[in-house]
């Protein structure tokens, strides 16, 4: 079960929800990132450490994430419109992060992600700044039962990090006291 200090605001990671299909089934225990064109300044960040997984379903597309275990595509619900339920079934927690500039250690990392490595390549070449990817390893948590959530204007917009709100939910610690490791 998860850690969590008394203070913790619940916050999400944004992330293709096939991602999460696959961290949730322990084919995939790290996310690759580059940024959103919302993160600011700075651009992306690891800032949590604990974290909620929102299922995205926006730049989602086949051609960018490998075939199955059984070299088949794989499934995609379809995408939701504003209004709708949103279903949040994972929790994470950091076990180490890194900014990766060698395109090789990246290319390295390809057994242990579904992203193609046309993918991968355009998100570490993307901008202005240095060729690079943010590498975040997770342990990841199955919730005993879903968060749901109405999706809301808050929750759009090319950013990774998101509020939720903790008053939607009549027992988060309890929630998260129960939630069961996703053994990869």
């Amino acid at each position: 079960m998860p850690i969590i200090p008394p203070d913790w605001r619940p916050v999400a990671f944004k992330e293709w929800q096939v991602v999460c299909d696959a961290l949730e089934s322990g084919e995939q225990a790290i996310i690759l990132r580059k940024g959103g064109i919302s993160e600011g300044k700075l651009g992306f960040q690891w800032l949590h450490e604990r974290f909620f997984l929102f299922p995205t379903f926006f730049h989602e597309q086949v051609e960018q994430v490998k075939p199955d275990a059984a070299d088949q595509p794989r499934s995609f619900r379809p995408q939701r419109a504003g209004g709708e339920e949103i279903e949040i079934r994972l929790f994470a927690e950091t076990i180490e992060t890194s900014r990766l500039t060698d395109w090789e250690a990246i290319t390295a990392l390809a057994p242990e992600h579904i992203w193609t490595e046309q993918t991968i390549r355009e998100r570490y070449e993307w901008g202005d700044e240095e060729f690079g990817i943010s590498l975040a390893r997770l342990r990841i948590y199955r919730l005993p039962e879903p968060w749901v959530l109405r999706d809301r204007a808050g929750f759009g917009g090319c950013r990774s990090w998101i509020g939720l709100p903790a008053d939607e939910h009549s027992d988060l610690p309890g929630l998260l006291a129960t939630a069961v490791p996703v053994t990869t």
